[in-house]
């Protein structure tokens, strides 16, 4: 089952609607009161990083099921260079972006910066360093999936890394990581989509 795409802004417009879309397929999935409540759980988490990004953007939001494999889509084509995010930003009322903090803070950062020259300048460098670079630096080709970062932040706790520790209390602490069986980031070109993935009963 594909869900029809809805067409979501930054600024809120049409979001209540994707709640009510959630609802709807697990009405029609006949979920159990545990499955409903994480696949509206993932969407409504999934608006809130909509939310954040910087300036008014627009996306396209559907939720496709395969067996009890549901898949939270969210592409956002429009993507912001390092100069006109800086605008943004000096633009809104305390002239400076919210703090990158949580995995969802982090995964935003992707969405902002997108295929622009500056992603190196990101605030999660660690987050950076376990994506994966399937073209030149021309085209951006990047993959980022959250079961790769985990294994690689524990490998960098073992290890002692005071960072990686860090990033791994924040990993603990964000309610898509608790319930989220796998995200992914994909960038391609001028558009990056977030992919939740968890399956449900």
């Amino acid at each position: 089952m594909v869900t029809d795409v809805i067409v979501v802004s930054s600024k809120g417009k049409q979001m209540e609607k994707v709640i009510r879309e959630a609802e709807k397929v697990a009405d029609l999935q006949e979920l159990s009161d545990k499955g409903r409540l994480q696949l509206c759980l993932l969407t409504e988490e999934t608006m809130a990083l909509m939310r954040s990004i910087t300036g008014e953007t627009d996306g396209e939001f559907w939720i496709e099921s395969r067996d009890d494999l549901y898949e939270l889509h969210l592409r956002v084509a429009t993507i912001m260079n390092s100069v006109k995010r800086d605008e943004l930003i000096a633009m809104s009322s305390r002239g400076k972006n919210e703090a990158a903090r949580g995995l969802m803070g982090k995964l935003r950062d992707f969405f902002e910066r997108g295929a622009d020259e500056d992603i190196a300048g990101m605030s999660s460098p660690l987050m950076l360093q376990e994506m994966y670079d399937g073209g030149s630096t021309s085209s951006l080709d990047w993959e980022w999936t959250m079961s790769r970062y985990e294994n690689a932040l524990q490998n960098r706790v073992d290890q002692n890394d005071k960072n990686a520790k860090e990033a791994w209390d924040e990993l603990e602490k964000s309610v898509v990581a608790r319930v989220a069986d796998d995200v992914k980031v994909s960038i391609r070109g001028r558009k990056v989509e977030l992919t939740i993935q968890k399956k449900l009963t």
